[in-house]
């Protein structure tokens, strides 16, 4: 029996729109869930918005509205995107909800009975001309790693370092603009060092690929500091019980928001929470993220599910950054393509097949090339796999009033062809989507080759043996058909189309036995090529 799964994402920021960074890990997990889908697994998938932290307040403030406001229209503005995409969640959430406060004071009740909190005084940054003390994101300075300038917080967004807040260069206040002064106060620590073990035993459990495990290893081996889980006044999240002025961490809710989220969609759809998140579940939880926050999803949640007595994630798949002529996107810099301007040049399945064209399973980074897109979406979707159903269509509409032939020309052939997925099959299930494609497109030179071998055209212009040419074409119709079916979690909108097309749903079932003796519908455009034009606009600010 088929285990069920559960997949998620992790979860877009709410200060900000959705841009096709973004996109890259939620197109990754979509096409995952629709192929398993495909092949009748049972797969939920969900996501949300992180919508707590001082960012939030940062932008609330800019905009003159509260912080309430800011992630209500922000929740909207990402459900959109993200559907625009086919990005098709079963529930997409957000962290400010009532379930995720009632989860988040259930984890922290359980780390104090487990004893797991420890009280600190520490030394923090305070302005003194607001009179406050500065969480991560109220102070900027230069990585003390790569020495990028205006790095927020106690991570660094071009190197992926990792630090204390106090540890920036040339610190700064992003209220007074000036440099704050260190000053005593009281937080809150989780004891990680205690779950060292624990995390040994679970990485081992084929969680992660090679070179993730190696480097949650060194993280290991390096020795497990206290992590704070608490910040001081003034702050936009949830307020730590028992204690005056106090917020629970943004990355605390945020990872489990996974839970809350679909705790939600347990109560939407009657679906057995616990049967998911007990500490002996025997479904599968697969996680999808950046590399950016590695850390936090291999060392701080799997400790914080293992504190509440919950499961632990199945698999982490890990992915690179995404760049646009070697310049990595960034929002805080101001570098980014949004999803509403990718859709004014584009469409969506352009970006789902460039992408999958690009990816694989390991952690490398995504480099968009003007040329290669271009090159990849006219030469290999469009001429090879398009337009091998759109020229056989012709022929089949134009003299034989759409209807294929009742018998294959060779049906031994359209056997032996559905065999040549096998491999396409190993690629998905192991994430190689860009093995998938180059698969595929392989496939589809058969294809062709097999059509241009058989050149129906000349026996139009004999008029001759009309039937024969009624039976290549009809072969043709129907490797088009399983190569779109094998792309269908790849392309949504162009399988609809392609489905309409041929009066067929596109399913594994369906290949069992080839479209005979059926009428196919008249359409005058399957996809349209694309122009380094277009592109070039879509780089100008």
């Amino acid at each position: 029996m088929k285990k069920k799964i559960l997949i998620t994402c992790a979860f877009p920021y709410a200060n900000g729109s959705i841009h096709i960074g973004h996109l890259l890990e939620h197109i990754q997990a979509d096409i995952l869930v629709r192929y398993k889908k495909m092949m009748n697994y049972k797969v939920w998938f969900i996501c949300a918005d992180d919508a707590h932290g001082t960012a939030i307040t940062i932008k609330a403030n800019e905009n003159n509205v509260s912080e309430e406001y800011l992630i209500s229209q922000v929740l909207k503005e990402h459900k959109k995107d993200l559907f625009d995409f086919d990005i098709l969640y079963n529930k997409y959430y957000s962290t400010h909800s009532k379930e995720n406060l009632f989860f988040v004071k259930k984890a922290f009740n359980c780390l104090k009975k487990k004893r797991l909190i420890k009280i600190k005084t520490i030394k923090q940054f305070y302005d003194n001309s607001k009179n406050i003390f500065l969480s991560d994101r109220y102070v900027y300075g230069s990585c003390p790693f790569c020495k990028s300038y205006k790095e927020y917080g106690d991570n660094c967004s071009s190197c992926g370092a990792f630090y204390s807040v106090t540890d920036l260069i040339d610190p700064i206040s992003v209220f007074s603009k000036k440099k704050p002064v260190l000053k005593k106060t009281v937080h809150l620590f989780f004891n990680i060092s205690h779950f060292k073990n624990i995390l040994k035993k679970w990485i081992f459990s084929n969680v992660f690929n090679e070179k993730i495990l190696k480097k949650v290893l060194e993280w290991l081996k390096i020795g497990l500091k206290d992590w704070n889980i608490s910040r001081d006044d003034p702050y936009f999240g949830f307020k730590i019980p028992g204690f005056k002025k106090k917020y629970f961490y943004v990355w605390l809710d945020a990872t489990i928001g996974y839970i809350s989220t679909f705790k939600k969609l347990s109560k939407d759809l009657n679906l057995n929470f616990k049967e998911f998140w007990c500490k002996k579940s025997n479904t599968k939880l697969y996680h999808f993220i950046g590399k950016d926050i590695i850390h936090f999803h291999s060392i701080f949640w799997p400790s914080l599910l293992d504190a509440m007595s919950f499961r632990k994630p199945t698999k982490i798949y890990v992915h690179g950054y995404v760049k646009i002529n070697d310049k990595k996107l960034s929002k805080s810099k101001n570098y980014i393509i949004s999803a509403k301007k990718w859709l004014k040049y584009f469409d969506s399945d352009s970006l789902r097949y460039y992408y999958a064209s690009k990816i694989s399973n390991g952690i490398e980074d995504v480099n968009i090339n003007a040329k290669d897109f271009v090159y990849k979406i006219n030469s290999g979707l469009v001429n090879k796999i398009v337009n091998l159903g759109f020229r056989n269509f012709k022929l089949i509409n134009k003299y034989f009033d759409g209807m294929l032939a009742k018998n294959l020309e060779n049906i031994s052939e359209y056997n032996n062809f559905l065999l040549k997925f096998k491999k396409v099959n190993i690629f998905f299930k192991d994430l190689k989507y860009k093995s998938v494609i180059i698969e595929i497109l392989k496939i589809a030179d058969f294809a062709n080759y097999y059509i241009n071998n058989k050149s129906p055209w000349s026996f139009i212009k004999k008029n001759t043996n009309l039937l024969y040419v009624q039976k290549v074409c009809s072969m043709g119709i129907n490797f088009f058909k399983i190569i779109m079916t094998y792309m269908k979690p790849i392309l949504p909108k162009l399988s609809k189309k392609v489905e309409f097309f041929l009066n067929s749903k596109l399913s594994f079932e369906s290949l069992k036995s080839p479209l005979l003796n059926h009428k196919i519908s008249n359409i005058k455009i399957l996809y349209k090529r694309v122009s380094m034009k277009d592109f070039n606009k879509l780089l100008k600010k």
